[in-house]
């Protein structure tokens, strides 16, 4: 093994060799959230079930035109040596960037619920060499980010989420 390699189990290879095809990029955008925000409200914002097997956050954003709190379980890269998490914009590999982004470009204060705790953040979009650091750590968390930004145009937007300490 090289340096800063990990092992991965072969249920998690699995998974993601499952993940980066276009039937899962059909198929998961309109089952995993909804299952994810059941589980969520049935045990008080304890559980989100897609994080059994990557960290996940419930993002409560409003909406970049309505102004109205709009909730979406989404996975996330948590980055505990600065206390912030990373979000990425995959929208599983589809084109168009998920709408959870134009509202944080909107209104860039927002919540997360976090492991049962709701925690105001300020979102920022990563650009340039920062953006470019982020990108390889989430490359080297979830490697089927780079299968999702190979079949689409669009650069992935990258969101690095901070406490908010008013």
């Amino acid at each position: 093994m090289t340096a800063g390699a990990t092992r991965t189990a072969p249920g998690v290879r699995l998974l993601q060799k499952v993940s980066s095809t276009r039937t899962f990029a059909k198929i998961a955008p309109h089952f995993i959230p909804a299952m994810d925000r059941a589980v969520h409200r049935l045990t008080r914002g304890k559980v989100i079930l897609s994080a059994q097997l990557l960290p996940g956050v419930v993002l409560t954003a409003r909406g970049a035109k309505s102004g109205l709190p709009r909730s979406t379980p989404l996975a996330c890269m948590p980055e505990e040596e600065t206390g912030t998490w990373l979000l990425i914009g995959s929208n599983f590999g589809r084109p168009g960037h998920p709408a959870w982004t134009g509202n944080l470009l909107a209104h860039p204060d927002a919540e997360i619920s976090w492991k049962g705790r709701d925690i105001a953040v300020r979102a920022r979009l990563l650009e340039g060499d920062e953006r470019a650091a982020a990108w390889r750590a989430a490359l080297n968390f979830w490697p089927p980010y780079a299968t999702y930004q190979a079949r689409i145009e669009r650069e992935i937007r990258l969101f690095r989420l901070a406490r908010r300490t008013t």
